[in-house]
Formats: structure tokens, C-alpha cells, sequence
């Protein structure tokens, strides 16, 4: 889908620990160069409508080490942006977060994942639409999934939204990384319409709720 220059929601895909090691693409391989992962850091996979926003919101997290923007919860291997694009893939766009649990811990990472989103609309975020798009929080351990649909019914009960949360809670298989050009992509393109339209507002949104976990 085509990206769009008018406001956005944030939103956001959680789960933990996946393997891409096994990809050969060259430019996916490139982009995990570019951003090394220490063996001691811990992993969560989030998919929040753009990547491009979900990247540059936990960049910023207190922790955080590195974030890999890539596709996850679908069913064709290797699928290219174009193809998710397409909404057939089954694929969310994702983020792949590499963070240090002795400075931030899963359950604050999943409170930023709702916080920076829309978690009632249903394959939407802002302008942009469709399955891509849709909010998952992935989980890699019963714990992780009774933690997620406990904190789902409090943000319910809590009557924070107008509607109710449509994020889904599923368990992490795969996590694809993106072409190297969407890597960093909010840093190195600035003044991208889009950039400048949607992801920084919704950053400055997120850091006005939660200012507290940025760096």
C-alpha cells in the first residue's frame, strides 16, 4: 500500500525470540549487520501498523538496543514488501526489538507497544489500512500470552477507549527482516512526507504519554 501523508495511530506486534539466522536474501542480511545483537540481550517482535514508526518509538526506549523492521505472522516464506503490501501474504509489518531486560522488562516493552498505537482498529492504523497493518502481540511462552490478555482485559475494564481492543494475541513462529532500505528508515529520511506527516507526530504523542522509559 501505497504510504500516505496524513496523520496516523500508532500500533503495535508483540512476541519474543525468533529465528532469522536461516535467511540468505542478501539485503536482509545486510540489514541485520547493520544493527549487531549482543548474545545477552533479549528479544520481543512487535507489529504496529507502519514499521517505520514502531522503529523509531522503540529506538528511543530506555534499553533497547537495536530494532530490525521486518514482516511476521504470515505464511509465505521470505515475502517481500511489495508482496505484504499486497495483504495477501498474511504477514504484519514488524519490528524486531533487541533489549536489555536488565534496564527495560517485557511487561513495560508491552505497555509501550499499546501506548504508541490505536488498539481498536481493526487492520488500521492512521491512514493506513489493511491486514498489513493490523495490531498482534505476538507471545513465545504461556506466560507471555496469559500476561498479554491479562493486561488487554485491564486496558478494557480501564475505559481508556471508546471501543473495545481488536489486538490479536497469537504465538510467534517467524520474524522476516525487512529490505535493507526500511532499516533506520525514520533517521536517514528526515524529510520523507510521510515521515514528517505521520511518524513524528505519533512519536511526539507517545512520548508525551510515556516520557518516563525514553532514553
Amino acid at each position: 500500500m501505497e504510504r500516505l501523508t496524513a496523520f496516523a495511530l500508532p500500533v503495535v506486534l508483540l512476541a519474543a525470540c525468533g529465528n532469522t539466522m536461516n535467511d540468505t536474501n542478501p539485503a536482509r542480511a545486510a540489514a541485520r549487520e547493520q544493527q549487531p545483537v549482543g548474545a545477552h540481550l533479549s528479544v520481543a517482535h512487535f507489529a504496529e501498523g507502519c514499521f517505520w514508526c514502531a522503529e523509531e518509538i522503540f529506538q528511543h526506549v530506555r534499553g533497547v538496543k537495536s530494532v530490525i523492521n521486518g514482516y511476521s505472522g504470515g505464511t509465505e516464506p521470505n515475502p517481500t514488501y511489495e508482496e505484504v503490501s499486497d495483504g495477501k501474504t498474511g504477514h504484519a509489518e514488524a519490528v524486531e526489538v533487541h533489549y536489555d531486560s536488565s534496564v527495560v522488562d517485557y511487561p513495560t516493552l508491552l505497555k509501550v507497544f499499546f501506548a504508541s498505537q490505536d488498539p481498536t482498529t481493526p487492520s488500521r492504523q492512521g491512514p493506513d489500512a489493511g491486514p498489513q497493518y493490523r495490531s498482534v502481540a505476538f507471545y513465545d511462552t504461556p506466560e507471555q500470552k496469559a500476561f498479554i490478555e491479562g493486561y488487554i482485559r485491564e486496558l478494557d475494564a480501564s475505559g481508556r477507549y471508546n471501543s473495545p481492543i481488536v489486538t490479536e494475541v497469537a504465538p510467534f513462529v517467524k520474524f522476516w527482516p525487512a529490505e535493507e532500505y526500511h532499516q533506520n528508515y525514520a533517521e536517514r529520511n528526515p524529510d520523507q512526507p510521510y515521515i514528517r506527516g505521520v511518524s513524528k507526530p505519533r512519536f511526539e504523542r507517545f512520548k508525551a504519554i510515556m516520557p518516563d522509559v525514553l532514553k
